[in-house]
């Protein structure tokens, strides 16, 4: 394992595997971390087919310094970018899970060479459309009185949703204006997805502007979308882009 030191000041931890271009990037979710089954999988099939390939934690997660509440949407958004530019060399192609999803998304519009987009029950603007518009009033007072709000977690410990992630993600919502995908996008969504609901995804594809996006749903499939035909899945969709973007080259 690396460390990059980020401008900000943040320790990320982060693995490369040198190889062929475009560089696919792993871009895990909430609270996960880059020793998870999907980015362990991609980074296996790339090193089997010379593919280059980075995988890496934001702050406060896994192996990279901060602690988890201090970090936010823009923080995360800032870690992902820095590492990548500093790390990788041409064109990326990004695979975002969950809130992963989002921060590709961020990262779509700040990279100067993103050759496509592979998402896995992505979750943009969640802290608005999730968090926030499913709390009660009582939550609301809370969090904007203490500061903090914890919430039982199907994952383990509880999450302690913070106003400052609230408030920082207002300033970083994709879905609220155009969102220009100039590149081959697949969406992958499981039907059962308790965390990230179907419905998220069809409003993913709704909104954006791709030549070529394409959402599949998979029935059954919940939200860790990590089973062997789900990991088979994501691997041929990053395929098929990394094959769309070489064509379209």
């Amino acid at each position: 394992m690396d460390f990059h030191d980020t401008a900000a000041g943040r320790r990320i931890g982060y693995e490369f595997t040198p190889g062929t271009g475009p560089t696919v990037v792993f871009l895990g979710g909430y609270k996960s971390d880059m020793q998870g089954t999907k980015a362990v999988h991609l980074e296996d099939w790339a090193k089997a087919t010379g593919r280059a390939f980075l995988r890496f934690d934001y702050s406060g997660h896994g192996a990279s310094g901060g602690t988890f509440e201090d970090g936010c949407i823009g923080d995360w958004a800032e870690d992902a970018q820095s590492v990548i530019e500093a790390v990788t060399q041409g064109p990326v192609l990004l695979v975002g899970s969950s809130m992963g999803g989002w921060i590709a998304l961020l990262m779509t519009q700040r990279l100067a060479d993103v050759a496509g987009l592979v998402t896995i029950a992505a979750a943009p603007d969640f802290t608005e459309d999730g968090f926030w518009a499913d709390f009660d009033k009582d939550q609301r007072e809370t969090i904007m009185q203490d500061g903090q709000l914890a919430l039982p977690s199907e994952y383990g410990d509880p999450y302690i949703i913070t106003r400052r992630l609230i408030e920082d993600g207002r300033n970083h919502l994709v879905l609220r204006s155009s969102l220009d995908l100039p590149f081959p996008v697949r969406l992958l969504q499981g039907t059962a997805d308790t965390s990230v609901h179907p419905d998220r995804a069809l409003k993913l594809l709704d909104h954006a502007a791709s030549p070529d996006m394409r959402l599949v749903l998979v029935d059954g499939a919940d939200h860790r979308f990590s089973d062997a035909d789900c990991l088979a899945l994501i691997e041929s969709s990053v395929e098929e882009v990394i094959a769309r973007a070489e064509k379209d080259a």
